[in-house]
This record gives C-alpha cells, structure tokens and sequence, in this order.
C-alpha cells in the first residue's frame, strides 16, 4: 500500500492525520488521503490515473453549469429543432415531436427508451446534481438523501445519452442533406451547447471531494 498520493505541485504531499483511504479507479492501489493546494492534482503513484483535483469554487460553478444545462434541456425539447424543405414544403420539428412520433403501436418502447435516454433521464439527472450541492453553495447543510441523490446521478451517468443524441443527428443530417434542404433551428443549436455544458461539468467534477465535502457537511 502506498504512503500518499503524487501532486501535480509536490512530490508527496504529507498525509492528513487520521484520514481515510483513497483507492486507484484504475488499478486499485491504496494511497493515504492527502491534503494538496487548490489547483495541485493528486495521481496515482502506479498508473497515473487522477484520484483527486480540488478547485477554488469548483462546487458554485458545477451547480451553476447543471442550472444552466437543465435551462438549455427545456429549450432544446420543445424549440424547433431541424426544418425540412423539399419540393416547395417545408416542416419543422422539435425533439419532443420526434419522441411522440413512436408513441403508437409497437413502436411504442421505442419511444419510451428516446424518450428516457435522451430527454427524462439527462434532465433528472442535473436536478439531482443541484439538489445535492446547492445548499452547500450556500452555506447550508446538505439536503435530506443528497448522498443518494449524488449516487444515482453517478450511477445513470452512462445512460444518460444527450451527446449520443446529437452525433446520430450529425450523422443523420449528412444522409438527409442530399434529398432535402435541411435548417438546424434553434433547439439543434441549445442541444448542441447543452452537450459542451454538460461535458464542461462533469470535467470539473471531483468526486472525492464532493463526496468528501458531503460527509464532512453532515457530520458537522
């Protein structure tokens, strides 16, 4: 077992006394949990993998990037999402049109799983998030179930499937562009910033210190 975790700003940062364990995602090494500077980098002493990265403010901006992904999601729904013209018509359509256009018959669990993957479980998700870490933000204690809600937000994390969406748009609006004019409308371009959002945060995100910051908040 190792003594310490490496730093990005120092070589070993000395251990905290009486702190837990922090084990390797990758590799599963031990390492003695380590205070390091805000902006330092804690690495596995083995294979590298990051273990932890406090940010100054990093827990205000995750939150405030869930707000504003969640705003995004609504327009990104029910705003026009592509326009078709062909042949003198034109049509538009939003996500949501595409979700109840499944919504009959046997295509019905299709529209069910779109409809979950792309649009409900996204959007529950980043309230999860804030519902978590808001109080904290502010001061406050943390709300009743934030672990549990923490928790299953990490646990949907990979079928919550918006940028999976948006590259089948892509590939789908190269295979549509040679039989129609094809405009992306508003909501194409709220899906696609949606996606960046959303990658920017879970990019900030440092679970061990959220989780951290969540144990330390109830038990004060």
């Amino acid at each position: 077992m190792n003594k310490g975790a490496t730093s990005a700003q120092s070589s070993v940062p000395a251990p905290v006394s009486g702190a837990g364990l922090v084990a390797c995602p990758v590799c599963d090494v031990l390492h003695r949990e380590a205070e390091i500077a805000e902006g330092a980098r804690a690495r596995c002493r083995r294979c590298g993998t990051l273990l932890y990265a406090p940010r100054r403010s990093a827990m205000t901006q995750i939150v405030m990037l869930a707000a504003t992904a969640a705003i995004l999601m609504v327009a990104a729904i029910f705003f026009p999402f592509l326009e078709l013209q062909a042949s003198g018509l034109s049509r538009q359509s939003s996500v949501f049109d595409a979700v109840l256009a499944f919504s009959h018959g046997m295509m019905m669990p299709l529209s069910v799983a779109v409809g979950a993957l792309i649009v409900v479980l996204p959007f529950a998700r980043l309230c999860a998030i804030a519902y978590a870490l808001a109080p904290m933000v502010f001061g406050a204690p943390p709300a009743a179930h934030a672990a549990a809600a923490m928790r299953w937000a990490e646990a949907v994390r990979p079928w919550a499937m918006a940028e999976i969406f948006i590259v089948g748009v892509a590939v789908a609006l190269v295979k549509v562009a040679g039989l129609a004019k094809v405009t992306p409308g508003p909501a194409f371009w709220a899906f696609a910033a949606l996606v960046l959002v959303i990658v920017l945060k879970d990019n900030l995100m440092c679970k061990f210190t959220v989780w951290k910051t969540l144990e330390e908040r109830r038990a004060s």
